[in-house]
């Protein structure tokens, strides 16, 4: 009775048109698969996350390249890796977050921790990110997806792949573009602006009212070549390339934002019975990213027509070995990282160079980790520490060098009751150094970073049961994170706007399927989290912590009535703002709900349709809240203009393969 499509952490997912589907769960963890395969609304990986992971939220920023968040915490609070590579974005107000350098379309796994519970990746303190894309495999085959959908969305990709023993290829190639989306009212991202109370100076110029929301275009080339016996040579390049990208409610659009990521592996395996798999990795990205006013009012004035050019890097060598001795598990393993990231100020008349944004920040990690598991009949325990020494510097002699040392621990359980019922406890603690902007970024002369922050530690615990039978399967998990040092913007302040401060977060996450028959599920998730301040800020009242979405769920309702075809009704929703932090930008946002629908009808084996609708009653709503954390431009007095998401959204996607 029950099929492959089980869950474990949230709906099967043809929720909400995302149709991400969850593998059985390390407790610890989720992992959604075959992402490539499901993912038909748009290649945006933020997007079909939080449809799908109960503990991730998303910041809505754009049309694409959104944002996300793991049980409240964004930007360095949570690592993201793509096929071992760390990603940053290089906008310090996150036009380019690191899940927007890889598109759904190319991704096979998505892995997320959820709590300090990975020490093989450097800043993993409340939670992480690790995409898995598309492999080569020896078998000659491929396939074109065509997609069209609302406000002018096309997307076309292609992937072929083969190979022999000794050598497989993968080449995969995507384009796809959309105009502006309509929320619910039926404005477009600019008149979302024109209709507010935002400046003048922000709002768009009538020529570039109607221009597209973005285009964006990814090639990703793949090696994997057999040089011995259990041996194999690994290549890997993206490229990414985005063009227009506009951010309505930020002051500057992003004129283009290209990355690159490569990767050079070797993995022996199977190298004596104990020493089972050795991994070196070499890995480098970087990003540009200027970003503009020129499609605004402010750009009328030759003095406001400006550029804040950004760009950053990430290198790194990272070597682990796993090894079995008796019924142990040991990996043992160490990396080391360099990021560099500048910007500056451009005016895009003269050409002028008018100062620094972040005048080449750069961060150097060096660390050795482990963990360890072991099993006893039904109790399982693993154990994980990692060390980090981590130097931060700038090229501004008015900015100090920062040193930290951070020893990261955790120590994760099950139990199991029996073969359907398990308890499992975890409790962990992990670090992150400040970042390039926090310690030193620059505006108008001032120094809006803080150059002697500490570096912030999560102290967790997380407590859960899950149960999975012919029935149903359910999960249940509870968590409390002490925050020290934990960096967070005060908004009253013009320059060393970063400040250290002490903080809670705590809540719950519920999943569940329950199988009517053996056609029909129903799936449904819900999350609830809570941050405070332990005092609030000097001059403030407001002890809430900021990005902490209220109680939200779903429920779908789906059918597969042929093999390979499936049909769904799904409502997602979410509570009012009730504890928002008002002292430093965040304001009340309604509670609302949305229907979805979607089929996918498999033709034949080589043909499936899919055809949805994402909120279907065009419900006028937002997600994300407004927290100074972003640059976001007024809507009237000391308020932020808040984004809506968009209304009904009507797609269809073709998939070949052959």
């Amino acid at each position: 009775m029950k099929k492959t499509i089980s869950l474990s952490l949230i709906t099967i997912s043809s929720l909400f048109g995302a149709e991400l589907t969850l593998s059985p769960i390390d407790v610890s963890s989720t992992t959604i698969t075959e992402v490539a395969q499901n993912v038909k609304t748009s290649a945006d990986v933020a997007e079909a996350l939080s449809k799908s992971v109960p503990s991730v939220d998303m910041s809505r920023r754009s049309g694409i390249a959104n944002d996300v968040l793991i049980r409240g915490q964004k930007r360095d609070n949570i690592s993201v890796e793509v096929d071992g590579t760390k990603v940053y974005g290089a906008c310090p107000n996150r036009m380019d977050p690191p899940v927007s350098h890889v598109l759904a379309s190319q991704i096979d796994t998505i892995e997320v921790t959820e709590g300090p519970y990975d020490v093989t990746t450097y800043g993993t303190m409340s939670g992480g990110i690790k995409i898995t894309t598309k492999q080569p495999s020896k078998e000659l085959k491929g396939e074109i997806n065509v997609g069209f959908g609302a406000w002018n969305y096309k997307k076309f990709g292609a992937t072929v792949t083969g190979g022999n023993d000794i050598i497989r290829l993968l080449l995969s190639a995507s384009r796809e573009s959309s105009d502006q989306y309509e929320d619910g009212n039926g404005h477009t991202l600019a008149e979302q602006v024109k209709y507010s109370n935002a400046p003048a100076g922000n709002k768009y110029q009538t020529q570039y009212e109607d221009m597209q929301a973005y285009t964006k275009q990814s090639v990703m080339a793949k090696a994997f070549v057999k040089t011995a016996e259990n041996q194999e040579l690994r290549l890997s390049t993206t490229a990414n390339r985005s063009d227009n990208v506009l951010y309505a409610n930020s002051p500057m659009d992003a004129i283009l934002d290209d990355s690159n990521i490569y990767s050079v592996a070797y993995n022996i395996k199977n190298i004596s019975d104990k020493y089972k798999n050795i991994n070196l990795e070499y890995y480098y990205s970087d990003v540009d990213h200027p970003m503009s006013t020129e499609y605004r009012n402010a750009a009328l004035n030759p003095m406001n027509n400006k550029t804040n050019h950004m760009k950053t890097s990430m290198q790194g060598v990272k070597l682990k070995n796993d090894f079995y001795i008796e019924t142990y598990k040991l990996l043992v393993g160490a990396d080391a990282s360099k990021r560099t990231w500048k910007g500056e100020y451009v005016n895009n008349v003269s050409g002028t160079v008018l100062g620094k944004s972040i005048d080449n920040a750069l961060t150097t990690n060096a660390a050795l980790f482990a963990t360890l598991e072991k099993k006893y009949a039904a109790f399982n325990v693993k154990l994980g520490a990692r060390y980090d020494h981590s130097k931060v510097q700038d090229d501004n002699a008015a900015h100090q060098s920062n040193t930290y040392d951070a020893l990261n621990a955790n120590i994760f359980t099950t139990y199991a009751l029996s073969c359907a019922n398990k308890l499992f406890v975890g409790v962990g603690q992990a670090s992150r150094v400040p970042d390039g902007r926090e310690l030193y970024f620059m505006k108008g002369g001032n120094t809006i970073g803080t150059p002697d922050l500490k570096q912030t530690t999560n102290q967790e615990i997380d407590a859960g049961f899950e149960t999975n039978n012919d029935y149903f399967d359910f999960k249940i998990k509870a968590f409390y994170s002490k925050l020290s040092n934990y960096i967070y913007i005060n908004a009253d302040k013009t320059a060393n706007a970063f400040e250290n401060i002490d903080a809670t977060v705590y809540g719950a996450e519920l999943s569940g399927t329950y199988y009517i028959n053996d056609d029909i599920t129903l799936d449904m998730g819900v999350s609830y989290k809570r941050g405070q301040k332990d005092k609030a800020l000097a001059g403030q009242n407001d002890k809430d912590l900021a990005d902490m979405a209220p109680l939200r769920g779903n429920i779908a309702l789906n059918y597969e009535y042929a093999n390979n075809s499936l049909a769904s009704i799904s409502v997602e929703g979410s509570d009012a703002w009730s504890h928002y932090d008002a002292d430093n930008g965040e304001q009340a946002i309604a509670g609302w709900s949305v229907l979805n629908m979607k089929i996918k009808h498999a033709v034949n084996k080589k043909f499936d349709l899919t055809l949805g609708a994402n909120n279907l009653f065009d419900v006028t709503y937002a997600k994300s809240n407004t927290y100074a954390d972003l640059t976001l431009i007024s809507a009237g007095g000391t308020q932020k203009l808040l984004l809506n998401e968009p209304g009904r959204y009507i797609y269809t996607n073709l998939d070949f393969k052959f």
